[in-house]
């Protein structure tokens, strides 16, 4: 299979405007929440990490999308590059090791 095909399906400006559309999306999701529950207090500045973390996580996912090496390491690297992202987020969110960026 060619991977330029696999990956560019979809033309890189749709694809970019579906990283925006994607992070407005899930910046939403705390914001309608705090609406209806205290359990959710998130104030500008978690929106502002929120927002600079997931457009780091889109700029590196387009990164590896461009890179020019077989559908397989792609495949990996988006992998482990999903899986950090997860854990470095509940890391921030609840302290699963209790290192200094650890939330409450």
């Amino acid at each position: 299979m060619n991977t330029s095909l696999f990956f560019y399906f979809i033309n890189p400006s749709t694809r970019r405007w579906g990283y925006v559309i994607a992070i407005l999306f899930l910046l939403s999701i705390p914001f309608i929440a705090m609406q209806f529950t205290s359990e959710v207090n998130w104030d500008v500045y978690d929106f502002g990490v929120a927002l600079v973390f997931f457009s780091l996580l889109f700029a590196a996912m387009e990164g590896i999308i461009l890179w020019k090496v077989s559908l397989k390491t792609k495949f990996i690297s988006l992998l482990i590059l999903l899986l950090a992202f997860m854990l470095l987020w509940a890391e921030m969110a609840v302290g699963i090791f209790n290192s200094p960026i650890a939330g409450s």
